[in-house]
């Protein structure tokens, strides 16, 4: 199905609004197959809401996202079918808190993809494993560490073995000193050659870990450019504005994690 000279997703003109509040205003941009893209701005700025109309978890107003040249918002288009290929990993985790580890891994495969209970739960706990929590595979979700429920929603999105993975600011939601054991999951994803979208307030990540970093600035795309580019030459006043601490101290993204 992936084809490494055309792009995973193609995002065109979408526009979305919720009453009056403009928040896309027409978005362009294209992830190509092994990239890791991370989309950075202020709060508001329509970066979360841009991720979840990727997977039409909001429905564009206008324009277009295409997945391998598939329109999303096409009537003829299964988009539960294909939305079992783009993962998705949430601020808030989006556990099933009445379940085990276990059960929540293997809960979207059996249903959804038909695996057999011993192929998923096989699954699992490769998954679990890459994550550094297969010791935890029985453990109520409720007794985990915001750490380690993040880790969980990271292997349960692979469990669906996904072609791609979006991340909206998923470690903003933890504590400081475990944000660092999520953000080397994600490094280990980027290094396997997977797929990524990443909404994040991590400048280290953007900037040691994306092939491109998008800048988002009142609902449109601003500025998009290598980190290196990004960190060191941003082109807009707006861009140089929003990153000057990191501009100006380069400790700041160096030792931020």
């Amino acid at each position: 199905m992936a084809n490494a000279s055309e792009p995973v997703i193609r995002v065109e003109g979408v526009q979305k609004s919720f009453g009056a509040n403009h928040v896309l205003r027409g978005v362009d941009f294209e992830v190509m197959p092994g990239e890791v893209v991370t989309i950075i701005g202020a709060s508001g700025s329509g970066k979360s809401t841009l991720l979840r109309c990727i997977n039409l978890l909001e429905t564009p107003d206008a324009g277009h996202v295409w997945f391998h040249g598939e329109d999303l918002a096409a009537e003829h288009v299964n988009v539960n079918r294909l939305r079992e290929s783009i993962g998705m990993v949430f601020q808030g985790f989006n556990l099933f808190n009445n379940m085990n580890v276990m059960e929540n891994c293997v809960l979207a495969p059996v249903t959804l993809k038909k695996c057999s209970r011993a192929e998923a739960e096989e699954r699992a706990r490769k998954h679990l494993a890459e994550v550094g929590l297969l010791d935890f595979a029985q453990a109520p979700v409720v007794k985990l560490s915001g750490g380690q429920k993040q880790r969980v929603a990271i292997a349960r999105a692979l469990c669906m073995e996904p072609e791609i993975m979006l991340f909206d600011e998923p470690t903003s939601a933890l504590d400081p000193e475990i944000v660092g054991e999520v953000l080397n999951v994600m490094r280990d994803l980027a290094a396997g050659g997977m797929t990524m979208v990443v909404v994040t307030h991590e400048m280290a990540f953007a900037k040691n870990v994306s092939d491109k970093v998008v800048f988002m600035d009142k609902g449109v795309i601003a500025e998009a450019s290598s980190p290196a580019e990004m960190f060191s030459n941003p082109k807009l006043p707006r861009t140089r504005e929003f990153l000057s601490r990191y501009l100006d101290d380069p400790r700041a993204v160096e030792g931020e994690e």
